[in-house]
Order: C-alpha cells, then sequence, then structure tokens
C-alpha cells in the first residue's frame, strides 16, 4: 500500500513539475504495476481466506450435528439401559420368590419322605416280629392262615408284602376291637384311612357293623369278613 502511494505522488509530482525524466516515470509505472500485482495477489488470499472460513463454518454445522446426534443416541441408551434394569429387577424378584416357593415345597417333601420312611420302618419291624410269631408257631405246630397285603391295597411310600417275602399270617380270626391299625393294614390288607375309621369307632357288637356304621364299603367288608371277629 505504502509503494502505491509512493507511484501516485511520483505521477502527482511529475504532473505538478512537468519536468521528471523519463526513467522516473518508467520506474513509477513499474512500481504501480508491482502494487496491483500485490493487491491482486491480497485478494486471492482474501478469497481464499473466506473460502476456507465458510469451510470450517460448514465443518462445525457438521460437528454440531452429530455432537447433538450422539446427544441423543447417548440418551436413548441410558433411557434403554435404565428400562432393561428395571425388567431385570422385576426377573430377579420374580425368581427369587420362585426359588423360596421351592425350598419350601422341597421342604414339604423331605418332611413327607421322613414321615413315610418312618412308616415303612415300623411296618418293617411288623413284619419281622409276626415272621418271628409265625415261625415260633410253626415250630410248635400251630395251624396258620396266610394274608397277602397286595400293591393296589398297601398304603402309598410303604413297603409291599409279597407272599414269598414275608408271609404274613394270623392263627385265627383278628378281633377288630383289639388289634391296632397298623396290624389291620398289614394283615388285611387295608388302607390306612380305613383302618383308622376302624379304630376311630370301636367298640363293634356284630361285624356287620362296618357297613352300618360306614366306616367301610361293603366291597372291602365282603374281603375281610371271614378274617376278622368282634368277640371280647
Amino acid at each position: 500500500m505504502r509503494r502505491e502511494w509512493t507511484a501516485m505522488v511520483l505521477v502527482g509530482a511529475v504532473l505538478a513539475t512537468g519536468c521528471v525524466s523519463n526513467k522516473k516515470y518508467q520506474d513509477a509505472l513499474a512500481e504501480a504495476d508491482n502494487v496491483k500485482m500485490e493487491l491482486e495477489k491480497t485478494r486471492q488470499q482474501k478469497s481464499a481466506m473466506d473460502q476456507q472460513v465458510r469451510a470450517l463454518k460448514e465443518l462445525n454445522v457438521k460437528f454440531s450435528n452429530e455432537a447433538q446426534a450422539a446427544r441423543d443416541e447417548l440418551q436413548r441408551i441410558e433411557h434403554g439401559r435404565d428400562a432393561e434394569r428395571g425388567t431385570i429387577d422385576g426377573r430377579t424378584k420374580e425368581l427369587e420368590d420362585k426359588v423360596k416357593a421351592l425350598s419350601a415345597q422341597n421342604k414339604n417333601v423331605r418332611q413327607e419322605y421322613q414321615d413315610v420312611k418312618r412308616h415303612n420302618d415300623t411296618l418293617k419291624s411288623l413284619v419281622a416280629r409276626y415272621q418271628k410269631e409265625l415261625k415260633d408257631r410253626s415250630h410248635a405246630g400251630a395251624p396258620a392262615q396266610t394274608a397277602t397285603l397286595t400293591p393296589s391295597q398297601a398304603p402309598s411310600g410303604t413297603a409291599t408284602v409279597s407272599p414269598t417275602a414275608a408271609p404274613a399270617a394270623v392263627s385265627a380270626a383278628m378281633n377288630i376291637n383289639k388289634v391296632s391299625a397298623s396290624d389291620m393294614i398289614l394283615f388285611l390288607g387295608l388302607k390306612q384311612d380305613e383302618a383308622d375309621r376302624i379304630v376311630s369307632n370301636r367298640p363293634y357288637r356284630v361285624k356287620g357293623e362296618l357297613v352300618a356304621k360306614n366306616v367301610v364299603p361293603k366291597e372291602t367288608f365282603d374281603l375281610i369278613k371271614d378274617r376278622i371277629s368282634v368277640t371280647p
């Protein structure tokens, strides 16, 4: 810019004095051309910088949009994570409740198993006792009648006595006013509830009261009537 002013001053001096040499005039023109070239170069640089500024602005807008998209995606992920966490917590609570219920069922099953095992042990001891009595009676020459406890008649979860494994017999008719429920289950083949009802409705004056009092069904009575008695 200073050179342009210098050229203009020289031109002005030439015009004012009218006595500038041709060399100085040529130098002034050359200087003016240089100034014009530098001015054009400066304009080009300014244009390039303007283009760079516009490009930077576009990049800024692009990065802003991408940043907003990233924030939206992060918010969506956080919302999904919270929803999934709630679902997991609910499922965990459901499984915990199920585990508690299964634990309670398992405890009940173990208790039932222990009860059945004790009942089975009781039956085994009864079988052993009556086997010994039968053996003693057979040695003494006493007559014996056999009674088979079939699988369908045996109480659920108890040992089944077969004729070959443990022959159950009595030397005479079984007095239902005196024998225990376990003996009736073992030797008469009664079910647990039937034997318990017979015991709870004692005493009986005649055998037919078992049917008259609805203690056992007539079909069951017909099966056992010849093997029981009510004698005092």
